[in-house]
């Protein structure tokens, strides 16, 4: 749907549409906008955060920057401007990503220095998201194709039964399209709510004859943006903005790239042992489903069944879709809503993988937790 419609017009409907849902915030108390966009060219460029923030209404006093760190661009975005308000360098910022992969598909107009593959600092696969999904299905057998689809239907499903929890985070847009004119996105347009493993088991594996990964059990490629705001308790106290969850801690970690997928296991560990935390004090996860494989490796790792309903609750990327760079705020607000309906549970993390070897996880407490009042 939004093919014809410019990435920062995507990021700008967000952040209109955040301040319009917080009228208490003062715009000019907004002290940054940190946007991230994967492939920052075109209308994904020219340092978006500052033009998206000047076009969405804001004060020509408030900044704004670009970041990326692919995949985990909007976690990063949120994680640089936490930071500062920690620092009390800030006391509030809008942090988001974008990107628009039907305008600028990931890799586009990237040189790659060929000593990477010249003096073999990476394998080749590394540079194709797909076969470092197959990658992990070789560094775990006991992930077999059958159970990477079997998780794949599992999340669909969650999605259709939860998609109307998530509305409420949905902000509709009108968008051209030359074959029907003018239209509104009111909702995901990806969710496949009838899918089955004797559907999924049908697909062709295009990574790796005879392979593993397929369309069903990855994300597919989409567009999309999205949009937070950040702030210290005081200041959100002061001007009575109530807090969804607060920020414990958060890690990234690098990997190998030809594995990248593995990346959320030792950025979880990171971000665990410096929270004083186990994975045992965890009572929501939402993992980042770039490949169903690499959802799977984490579960693996630590011992947590594909089935666990604390895992990817109401679904994941694999049903909605992955734009990349904005993916990290969507798994924030869905797992604040989680938290509200949940008081019995104190922590929960956001977690994902990202190209060329990196993984990245952010723990967040709940507000509503019952035991602290």
């Amino acid at each position: 749907m939004y093919d014809e419609t410019r990435a920062d017009d995507m990021i700008i409907r967000c952040i209109r549409a955040l301040l319009k849902r917080n009228p208490q915030l003062p715009p000019d108390q907004v002290d940054e906008v940190a946007l991230a966009a994967t492939t920052q060219i075109g209308d994904q460029g020219l340092t978006l955060g500052r033009t998206a923030a000047l076009l969405a209404g804001l004060p020509k006093s408030v900044p704004g920057f670009s970041i990326d760190r692919m995949c985990a661009g909007a976690m990063t975005a949120v994680t640089s401007m936490a930071a500062a308000i920690q620092s009390r360098n800030y006391d509030i910022a809008i942090a988001g990503g974008v990107e628009s992969m039907s305008n600028h598909p990931m890799g586009e107009g990237v040189d790659p220095n060929p000593r990477i593959v010249a003096e073999k600092l990476v394998d080749p696969d590394a540079l194709q998201m797909g076969k470092t999904a197959e990658n992990i299905h070789d560094l775990y057998p006991e992930i077999t194709k059958d159970r990477a689809d079997a998780y794949s239907a599992q999340t669909q499903a969650r999605y259709a039964e939860h998609w109307e929890k998530l509305a409420a985070d949905i902000v509709s847009m009108q968008a051209y399209s030359s074959d029907e004119g003018w239209t509104v996105a009111t909702n995901d347009q990806l969710p496949r709510p009838g899918t089955t493993v004797e559907g999924l088991a049908q697909l062709k594996t295009p990574f790796r004859s005879h392979g593993r990964v397929t369309a069903g059990n990855a994300a597919p490629l989409t567009d999309g943006a999205t949009a937070c705001l950040l702030a210290d308790a005081e200041t959100a106290a002061e001007l009575g903005m109530p807090a969804s969850m607060r920020m414990v801690g958060y890690a990234f970690s690098g990997v190998d790239p030809e594995v990248m997928g593995v990346g959320p296991v030792p950025a979880t560990e990171k971000a665990l042992r410096r929270a004083g935390l186990s994975i045992e004090d965890i009572g929501l996860f939402e993992i980042n489903e770039a490949f169903a494989v690499q959802v799977l490796s984490f579960l693996e790792h630590f011992k947590i069944s594909d089935d666990d309903p604390r895992v990817n609750a109401w679904g994941g990327a694999i049903a909605v879709g992955h734009p990349l760079a904005s993916s990290g705020v969507r798994l924030m607000t869905q797992l604040s809503r989680q938290f509200a309906e949940h008081p019995e549970v104190r922590y929960g993390i956001t977690t994902m993988c990202v190209g060329i070897g990196q993984g990245g996880t952010v723990i967040w407490e709940n507000p509503n937790f019952e035991g602290s009042k």
